[in-house]
């Protein structure tokens, strides 16, 4: 597949070019970045910036897909405008941070027959496919509360400076909280269907007073559970993404419950009547997720990430941070 970047502005789409060049089946035609500071950052870290305009990227008629990687605000007309010109879209969460966008970007999805995705990446994390498997075979019984922690660390004057520009970011929820909704879709089973209470605030960002970097939210789910989460970005700078609890999930069922997060070497559920705790069976993840986004434009039905459910994990996650902001 010819793909090529526009947008280079975070970590995460150096991350996915690495992973392009590495993959036979992906051929790079080139990238756009139209920030002076972040194209000439990009060149240095080995990326060829050979197209001088969007339009100029789009109207090539060898690309077939294109990633996105900008500001998170700027993701949504990168992606309307990609998929007019007739391309597949692979964006870094978020794939937009406004509803019309998103509306939109599924509209001409479905009209133009072209797939959309986005780097949810912790679903082929080991724990969370091993997590789904777990629950899928019912030994926890009905879920019926649920923690999840996505605390982050801020790395103030690291992080991209146009996080704090108004406007560009799009809230801590849309950045963070995407993978757990997510998360609580694909393994746990359970779909969110109320926001009882969402907040934003700002503590740790005290030089950008107009940045909320903590976030709670309330939710409960279509068949009753309760899910509590905060998605701060409170981790302490130094020990960062270290952390031995670094993406924190805490599930109850009515016959068992497990706790666990994603850098813990072995995880552990119990049952009821049982008191030994029961070792929980990872495997290695055969698939990344860009090898699911090849199968995704493949037309493959046993893709890991459905279109329509990267759709629905942007727009659930969207309503919670506007509900976020207005309170």
């Amino acid at each position: 597949m010819n793909i090529a970047f526009a947008g280079l502005r975070h970590c995460h789409i150096f991350d996915l070019y690495k992973m392009v060049q590495a993959d036979p089946n992906y051929r790079i035609l080139g990238a756009f970045e139209a920030d002076i500071d972040a194209r000439q950052e990009a060149v240095r870290m080995g990326v060829t910036c050979n197209y001088s305009a969007y339009d100029a990227l789009l109207a090539d008629p060898r690309v077939e897909a294109v990633a996105l990687g900008g500001c998170y605000a700027d993701h949504g007309d990168m992606a309307i405008r990609a998929l007019q010109a007739g391309k597949h879209v692979m964006a870094d969460k978020p794939l937009c941070t406004d509803l019309a966008e998103l509306d939109m970007i599924e509209k001409l999805a479905h009209e133009k027959n072209l797939k959309v995705s986005c780097m949810l990446t912790m679903r082929f994390e080991k724990k969370i496919q091993a997590l789904k498997k777990l629950i899928g075979s019912e030994v926890l019984g009905e879920i019926n509360n649920v923690y999840f922690g996505g605390q982050h660390p801020l790395q103030y004057g690291r992080r991209p400076a146009w996080y704090y520009e108004p406007g560009k970011h799009g809230g801590v929820i849309n950045d963070i909280a995407i993978h757990g909704i997510d998360v609580l879709n694909f393994a746990v089973g359970l779909e969110v269907d109320k926001t009882h209470a969402a907040r934003c605030w700002n503590k740790f960002a005290d030089c950008e007073p107009d940045f909320r970097d903590s976030a709670q939210l309330m939710l409960s789910a279509k068949n009753g559970a309760g899910i509590l989460a905060d998605v701060s970005y409170s981790i302490p700078d130094g020990v960062e993404f270290s952390l031995p609890y670094y993406w924190q999930f805490y599930i109850w069922g009515t016959k068992g419950t497990i706790a666990f997060s994603l850098n813990e070497k072995n995880s552990f559920y119990f049952l009821k009547d049982c008191e030994a705790p029961i070792l929980l069976e990872e495997q290695p993840v055969e698939i990344d997720y860009l090898t699911d986004f090849r199968n995704l434009v493949a037309g493959r039905e046993d893709v890991v990430l459905s279109m329509e459910e990267c759709i629905r994990a942007t727009r659930i996650t969207q309503q919670i941070q506007k509900r976020a902001m207005n309170d």
